[in-house]
């Protein structure tokens, strides 16, 4: 382990202490929105310090360990000593092959709840039908995970798909295994309508929002124009007689949020503020990103079947992710919702590219690679 990550290290081993203290501090616990704060920073650094200490720990009785081998004279005690020495540096080399992947930046938003929203692209009623496996694919999943998941808005097909599903999920670090579901999710298969048996390539965009906080994002009540009408579907003798169902329109960027998914005129309206201010969250974020170049990924593009993340082969029962080059012989266990294997290869291929070094280190700032010289 190098000099600048052992500084790492110490400085994260200083901050724990710090916040450690301010969080025995009685007036910090008599404020709940930061005392929160400090316990959130708290577990999130609490891994690396306790692999830190470990590591130190491992190097410190390995030097005694080392100091003994070469003092002992007895040959049964020397093995002894050197078996320890042997397992102390097996220790050593795990963590410090471990704490590098905990040192990369976490994003901010991975222990938030997200807004999850699944809509049909091309294919008509295909992938309309597609969507609906989709949405139900994450819901099993979301169940496996023991989240959960709060239906907003759904718009269903008359042929059982849906044009589009959005939904909070709720739970612990949904949004650190869900964020790179973000994009365009194409399926191939032969389509019950079809009689000729030619397989149709459809797509849908999955979008998945961090929900934001009050905190986050400030609504004035005066920027909002609130309507009320009369739910339609499903719902009871309610329907079409009480004025339920809410529209929220966000008058400076002119975003509109319905919500109608419950009896309760007042639910409706926490539920449409809640995807308002993660969508208007989501708004403020792309601009900032925009500002300082940043490389987002999982943009759902415009819904077309070229601008793939993962495609899902009916005929061959197989799923590829094309981020990451992995594909799944088990198409039917994943729309189950077992997406362990892929959720982990996805956050294990970030981590790593944030562990790559920049293309340019080691040159001297400024400096720009040149071409050898032709001979």
């Amino acid at each position: 382990m190098d000099g600048i990550t052992f500084q790492k290290l110490r400085d994260i081993e200083a901050r724990f202490a710090e916040v450690e203290s301010r969080m025995s501090d009685p007036a910090v616990a008599q404020d709940p929105p930061v005392y929160q704060k400090l316990a959130r920073e708290a577990k999130e650094i609490a891994p690396i310090v306790e692999r830190y200490r470990a590591y130190k720990d491992a190097l410190q009785e390995l030097a005694k360990v080392q100091e003994m081998v070469k003092a002992e004279t007895d040959p049964e005690l020397k093995e002894l000593a050197h078996e320890e020495a042997r397992s102390l540096e097996a220790k050593r080399d795990a963590l410090d092959a471990e704490i590098p992947a905990l040192l990369v930046p976490k994003d901010p938003n991975d222990d938030k709840n997200v807004l999850l929203e699944i809509r049909a692209g091309t294919g008509g009623d295909e992938a309309a039908l597609f969507a609906g496996e989709v949405f139900r694919m994450y819901q099993r999943y979301a169940e496996r995970q023991g989240w959960k998941v709060d239906v907003v808005s759904l718009s269903r097909t008359g042929q059982g798909g849906i044009k589009e599903a959005i939904a909070m999920v709720e739970g612990d670090r949904v949004y650190s295994k869900l964020r790179f579901e973000s994009g365009v999710h194409r399926v191939q298969r032969v389509p019950v309508t079809e009689g000729s048996g030619r397989i149709h390539t459809s797509a849908i965009t999955v979008a998945v929002l961090p929900e934001a906080e009050e905190v986050d994002v400030k609504i004035e009540p005066k920027d909002l124009r609130v309507d009320t009408f009369c739910s339609s579907g499903p719902g009871g003798q309610s329907v079409n007689t009480t004025y339920s169902a809410v529209r929220i329109t966000h008058l400076p960027t002119n975003t509109v949020v319905s919500c109608q998914d419950e009896k309760s005129q007042i639910k409706n309206r926490e539920k449409a503020l809640k995807v308002l201010r993660s969508r208007l969250y989501e708004m403020a974020l792309e601009e900032q990103q925009k500002k300082i170049a940043s490389d987002r990924k999982g943009q759902v593009g415009s819904g077309d079947r070229s601008e793939k993340i993962r495609t899902y082969n009916f005929q061959q029962a197989r799923v590829s992710d094309h981020r990451i080059g992995l594909t799944l012989h088990r198409l039917q266990e994943v729309l189950d919702g077992d997406l362990d294997e892929i959720v982990a290869g996805l956050i294990a291929h970030y981590q790593a590219e944030k562990l790559k070094p920049p293309a340019d280190a080691g040159r001297p700032s400024g400096d720009k690679p040149t071409a050898a010289p032709v001979r």
